[in-house]
């Protein structure tokens, strides 16, 4: 079996790729990424039972359909993944995030090859206490540029596979944490265990502190995308993917766990709002999927790899 990989060398492709080997032995995998945030590490050590080719390249200009060809599926993890970044950038990440996935997902469907699609669960805004991937339009209030392509891209995908030309799939990916050999420590709990290790105070938005939101273990995340190319499950609906439901309050005590002595730091920024809500991930476990992070686990896990370079 072949599979691509496109943004394959950022958190979660390396990861990912690292797993699919021991899901799928004797795969080939394509690693396709466009070098831009120079992790140069995440093919390092990569298990030498699998079978790998990197191709240095953007996803938007290079000839896909030559690349992606006689795969199984195309698992598209290519953006600017930013999004309280993503304000002074929303042309640019627009440019970027929908016409990658334009240009991905148009290739398979033009030679008949599967297609994973990420999608965040940033897209919701709505004031519901739980909310699922059959919320209706108005529920879908995307906080940021991010989150906004985000629905565009869901919107692309979806026209295609009920067009009949794309075997498809959107996974509304929770915030990642855990550890990957290209990880990044932008996003809530990476971030918080960096700055708790670094003796630096937790700098959480003013208005977040008891706000619940949606949190994927990388290990849950790529074992779900594993999970998605044994089980052939290419229906071309949405499905919310996470771990768990968890308040900042709940991070940061679990945080203080491993650094008592820690400080937390209350700031302002364009992305805050009042809304608390809970994302449902029964649509992914009614297929029989059984969600295993845990936060405790991966901040744990975290934290004792920074400590190696701060001890």
């Amino acid at each position: 079996m072949k599979i691509v990989i496109t943004g394959a060398l950022g958190h979660i492709g390396s990861y990912l790729t690292r797993e699919l080997i021991f899901q799928f032995p004797g795969t080939e995998i394509v690693l396709l990424d466009n070098m831009m945030t120079q992790r140069y590490s995440s093919l390092f050590n990569l298990p030498a039972s699998g079978k790998y080719r990197f191709i240095e390249a953007d996803v938007t200009k290079v000839d896909l359909q030559q690349i992606i060809k006689d795969s199984f599926v195309v698992i598209h993890l290519a953006a600017i993944t930013d999004a309280a970044g993503s304000f002074d950038k929303a042309a640019q990440l627009e440019a970027n995030n929908y016409e990658a996935t334009l240009k991905v997902s148009s290739a398979c469907a033009e030679i008949g090859i599967r297609y994973i699609g990420l999608s965040s669960t940033s897209v919701y805004g709505t004031q519901n206490e739980i909310v699922s991937e059959d919320c209706t339009l108005e529920e879908l209030r995307p906080q940021s540029p991010y989150a906004e392509t985000k629905l565009k891209e869901e919107d692309l995908i979806t026209k295609l596979c009920m067009q009949n030309s794309l075997k498809g799939i959107i996974c509304r990916f929770g915030t990642i944490f855990g550890i990957s050999p290209g990880m990044r420590f932008h996003t809530a709990v990476n971030k918080f265990c960096w700055q708790a290790v670094m003796g630096q105070p937790i700098t959480v938005w003013t208005t977040a502190y008891d706000q619940k939101r949606p949190y994927l273990d990388l290990k849950d995340a790529c074992q779900a995308i594993s999970f998605i190319i044994r089980n052939d499950i290419f229906d071309g609906r949405i499905y919310n993917i996470l771990s768990a439901n968890v308040t900042v309050r709940q991070i940061v005590d679990t945080i203080r766990e491993f650094v008592p002595d820690l400080e937390v730091s209350f700031v302002d920024n364009k992305i805050m709002n009042q809304l608390s809500y809970e994302v449902s991930c029964l649509r992914f476990e009614e297929k029989g999927f059984i969600f295993n992070g845990d936060l405790r686990r991966g901040i744990g896990e975290t934290i004792g790899l920074l400590r190696k370079a701060n001890s």
